[in-house]
């Protein structure tokens, strides 16, 4: 149901309750994670899918610190002033990783642009750490926008991630007042020139969170600027506000509206889509490199 402008939609929809309980390899990751003094956005921006993730070893690590120098209207994640890169960061991420058997992992950071080089030598630094370790582990970065900087991305990308990702995070006439430090269209040359620059094998990717007061008609039309980018893989889904410092929900977007944002994505040429009220930007990322792509939400 939409609401008016300027009001927040208070009441949780049926198809968003679901069991919080944790099991499996929960403890054992979290463990893994204390013992080894790593970060994890699934911590830090508050994700509602920590303890299905966690029991199942899927973990999305947060490098860089837990403190971000910009301040999205969406993120939960710290907005202070950041430490100093740790070089011992990338040896105890690669450690984690190889003793939690992860096949698949998830890197990303907040923006870092208190350094020279925005943490692109981290992010390289970190990939290369896992891809010595555990050689067959596939490494996704979800990447911020290095202010568009051709040589940061490329520091990044001769790293040879498996995917890189950069969210757009919202439609066009949102991104203003919920992400006012980036831009949607500097965003957008971020991705084509990962795009440009990347090796064939390399993939590239971005998400978007719906529920923040968009038309469908707006969501579309990122679709369509994603694909001009050469973006390839896609995620879409429901927009919950973390704290109350954060921008109100608009909307609880239904289940039968992400169908059709994937059906959307999929005639568009996207080569795989996840859309649905849980899917976050790392849910589930190796699904995308499964053999059938088109994996049905």
């Amino acid at each position: 149901m939409l609401v008016e402008a300027g009001r927040t939609e208070t009441r949780f929809p049926v198809w968003l309750k679901r069991s919080l309980a944790v099991s499996g390899h929960w403890d054992a990751t979290k463990r893994t994670i204390r013992d080894l003094r790593l970060s994890t956005i699934c911590e830090e921006g508050r994700c509602p899918n920590l303890g299905e993730c966690w029991s199942h070893r899927n973990v999305s690590f947060m490098i860089l610190g837990p403190a971000c120098t910009r301040h999205c209207g969406f993120c939960a994640v710290t907005t202070a002033k950041p430490v100093a890169p740790d070089p011992q960061e990338p040896a105890r991420l690669a450690e984690g990783i190889a003793r939690l058997g992860l096949q698949y992992v998830v890197l990303t950071a907040p923006a870092r642009d208190d350094l020279p080089d925005e943490g692109a030598g981290q992010f390289a630094d970190a990939i290369r750490a896992v891809k010595t370790r555990t050689p067959a582990t596939g490494v996704e970065v979800l990447i911020p926008d290095f202010h568009a900087r051709e040589e940061l991305l490329s520091r990044v990308l001769e790293a040879s991630p498996d995917v890189v990702a950069h969210n757009l995070e919202t439609v066009r006439r949102l991104t203003p007042s919920v992400r006012p430090q980036a831009a949607y269209d500097r965003s957008l040359a971020v991705l084509a020139a990962l795009r440009r620059q990347a090796a064939s094998h390399i993939r590239t990717k971005s998400g978007i969170m719906v529920g923040l007061g968009e038309r469908p008609e707006e969501v579309r039309a990122v679709m369509e600027d994603l694909r001009r980018a050469g973006c390839e893989l896609l995620t879409i889904g429901q927009y919950l506000q973390p704290t109350p410092r954060q921008h109100p929900v608009a909307e609880f977007v239904p289940p039968e509206r992400f169908a059709e944002y994937r059906r959307w994505g999929l005639a568009l040429g996207f080569s795989h889509v996840a859309s649905g009220p849980y899917i976050r930007s790392s849910y589930n990322a190796y699904e995308a490199m499964a053999p059938k792509d088109a994996v049905t939400r």
